[in-house]
C-alpha cells in the first residue's frame, strides 16, 4: 500500500462533471458516469450532502478483510468550475487525508478510452482540476479518462460540451466500466499496482 493512503481512512471518489440532464452524455461528464456506476455497484442511491454542494454514496469497496475500504462517492452539483468548494467541504466532513481524494475526470490529451492514473500533478487546463487544486493543493489522485482532442478547428470548449460521438458510444460502456475498475484497483491496491493493470 501506498504511505499516502492509510489503512483506516476514508476515501472520497470524485466524479466529476456538470448537474443537469442535458449534460449527462457530454464528454465532460465521464467522471458521472463511472461515479454512477461505482454507486451502482456499491448498491446504494446518491442523496444530497448537507450543506456541501454535492450527492454522495458512503459504502465499502473491496474483498472482505484489509483491503476493504469506506468510500464516499461524491458528484459536486455546483457546475465544473466551481468542483473545489463542494469537494473540499466532504474532505472535512467526512475526514479525507487529501491523497484519498480521487478525482475522475475527461483528459484531452489522451487517446478516446485510455485511462491514466496518478498522483499530483498539473491541471492541464480541466477547470474541475483548476478549482479543485485550488481549494484543497494538487495532491490527490486522479484517474484520467481520455476523450481525444476536438476534430479540425472546434473550440476546445464545444467539444467537451457536445455528447460521445455515436461511434463512441459503442465502446463507452466497456470503458466507463474499466475506469471504474480502476478506481476500485487504486483504492484497494494502491496506486502502484493500479497502474501497473490499467495505465495503457
Amino acid at each position: 500500500m501506498d504511505v499516502t493512503t492509510p489503512a483506516n481512512a476514508p476515501w472520497l471518489i470524485v466524479g466529476l462533471g456538470n448537474p443537469g440532464p442535458e449534460y449527462a452524455m457530454n464528454r465532460h461528464n465521464v467522471g458521472f458516469m463511472v461515479a454512477d456506476l461505482l454507486a451502482h455497484r456499491i448498491g446504494g442511491k446518491f442523496k444530497r450532502a448537507g450543506k456541501a454542494q454535492a450527492q454522495v454514496l458512503e459504502g465499502r469497496i473491496g474483498p472482505v478483510g484489509p483491503a476493504n475500504r469506506r468510500v464516499i462517492v461524491a458528484k459536486p452539483m455546483s457546475f465544473m468550475n466551481l468542483s473545489g468548494g463542494p469537494v473540499n467541504a466532504l474532505k472535512d466532513f467526512y475526514k479525507v487525508p487529501v491523497a484519498n481524494v480521487v478525482a475522475v475526470h475527461d483528459e484531452l490529451d489522451i487517446d478516446y478510452g485510455t485511462l491514466r492514473l496518478k498522483l499530483g500533478g498539473g491541471d492541464n487546463g480541466h477547470n474541475g482540476l483548476k478549482s479543485m487544486t485550488k481549494a484543497m493543493g494538487a495532491e490527490y489522485h486522479r484517474v484520467r479518462f481520455g476523450i481525444g482532442r476536438p476534430p479540425g478547428r472546434m473550440q476546445v470548449a464545444d467539444f467537451v460540451l457536445k455528447d460521445f460521438s455515436s461511434a463512441e458510444r459503442k465502446e463507452l460502456d466497456y470503458f466507463v466500466d474499466r475506469a471504474a475498475d480502476a478506481v476500485e484497483a487504486l483504492v484497494t491496491e494502491g496506486l502502484e499496482r493500479a497502474q501497473g493493470a490499467y495505465n495503457s
